[in-house]
């Protein structure tokens, strides 16, 4: 197994995509650490996860990220962090027609809370000589923004990627690499009853070039491979999970 013995702390666990690298994660033999605001979702998640951990913890918070992540290096120590909590975004609206505090609100949302959880973990990674810490979304082409408002959310994508390469360089004499998993957008994630959903899925599928988008399965597989020493050789940069959407 990819991940055998290895302490792995989720932010967000209790979500679509946090849920589906928990799974993936302790099929690969990780010991799981949910975390997140509301304990019900966190459950559900853990429900189909022998002896996975269920901490409710805000990630914006400071003291509620190194408490946690305290309590989890007591365990064995921090071998990996992710943090996909929701960015709080509003789209579907043209700029011109949005507030300046829900442009903003993604942006502050994620530099804060990926600030705190990454430097919460690398501190305790630096002690023990290693670990992983990765990042999701990454930087989209301007070109496939021409049909659809996405709001401030790229501009939080390209402040997290700025703060991940920030971070490699930093960490990597720690033996702690930082990667971003970028896929496209998806389809799954998006609620049923989204006024826009077809509008969305339609948009994210004919961007890319196999004619399909990942899918929480292929994030969750990535995200383990990524984590493990397979990938030992990859810090600093994305992985690119976009089916062609984007070309590198």
């Amino acid at each position: 197994m990819l991940l055998n013995g290895k302490n792995a702390v989720i932010y967000g666990g209790g979500g679509s995509v946090g849920g589906a690298v928990a799974r993936a994660f302790a099929r690969e033999g990780a010991r799981v650490f949910l975390a997140g605001r509301t304990l019900d979702t966190l459950e559900k998640v853990a429900a189909d996860i022998p002896g996975a951990d269920v901490a409710v913890v805000d990630a914006s918070d400071k003291q509620s990220v190194e408490e946690h992540a305290a309590a989890v290096a007591a365990q064995g120590g921090i071998d990996i962090s992710m943090n996909v909590i929701s960015d709080s975004d509003i789209q579907g609206i043209p700029m011109t027609g949005m507030t300046l505090a829900d442009y903003i609100q993604p942006v502050t949302t994620a530099v804060s809370s990926k600030f705190l959880t990454a430097t919460a973990a690398a501190r305790h990674m630096k002690k023990q000589g290693g670990g992983v810490i990765l990042t999701f979304g990454g930087t989209v082409d301007r070109g496939h923004m021409r049909d659809y408002s996405f709001g401030g959310i790229q501009v939080a994508f390209d402040a997290v990627e700025s703060m991940r390469r920030q971070l490699a360089v930093e960490l990597a004499p720690h033996g702690i690499r930082v990667i971003t998993l970028r896929t496209s957008g998806l389809p799954e994630t998006i609620p049923g009853d989204y006024p826009q959903r077809e509008i969305v899925e339609g948009h994210l599928t004919r961007q890319t070039l196999m004619g399909y988008t990942a899918t929480l399965t292929d994030v969750g597989n990535v995200a383990a491979f990524a984590a493990s020493d397979w990938a030992r050789t990859i810090t600093g940069t994305e992985i690119n999970m976009t089916c062609g959407a984007s070309l590198d």
